[in-house]
């Protein structure tokens, strides 16, 4: 695994990023290609803490841990990445089993019934509303002013759809689409 630890506001020894690159080496079996880590400790308020974001097969697992102690930290993110790599790859055996049972019903002239395969994420509201031309800054002005923890808009200077959100630090970030 190709490791990238960045420290912000936390003095992390050689003896702490060994560790970390210890505990998410062990992930390295669930992939066949190297996998990326990208991989940030620091400190929030009186506690540390650990962001890992892993990337492998056009796949992303991202986690965030804060603790007491950084170790601490460093083994319960491990356990939370490992539980997203099992969940997807049970999904994506499930779907893919599902498929090869579509492909062979259509082939064998069967008839296939929509409703025999449940769902894994259902859609329980749909909204529409306008998207207005906007900086950034009004977006988060407006998005405090409904309440809402992320806003959609139009960049006007950009002209292109963006989301400004709040993190949990308290700050606000922006996700730009880029094609």
């Amino acid at each position: 695994m190709k490791f990238n630890i960045i420290c912000k506001k936390i003095d992390a020894d050689e003896k702490v990023k060994a560790y970390v690159e210890k505990k998410l080496s062990k992930l390295d079996k669930f992939f066949k290609d190297e996998p990326s880590a990208r991989v940030v400790l620091g400190t929030i308020k009186d506690n540390d803490y650990i962001e890992a974001q892993i990337s492998a097969a056009g796949m992303i697992y991202r986690a965030e841990v804060s603790d007491k102690e950084i170790l601490a930290a460093i083994d319960r993110i491990v356990d939370v990445i490992e539980r997203q790599i099992r969940r997807n790859k049970t999904k994506l055996e499930k779907r893919i089993k599902r498929d090869a049972t579509l492909d062979m019903k259509l082939i064998s002239g069967a008839e296939y019934n929509d409703g025999e395969n449940e769902d894994e994420f259902e859609i329980v509201k749909k909204k529409r509303f306008t998207v207005k031309p906007m900086l950034p800054e009004e977006a988060v002005l407006q998005m405090n002013l409904l309440g809402h923890s992320f806003f959609v808009f139009k960049n006007i200077d950009t002209n292109e759809m963006n989301v400004v959100y709040k993190r949990k630090d308290g700050k606000y970030a922006l996700i730009e689409s880029i094609e």
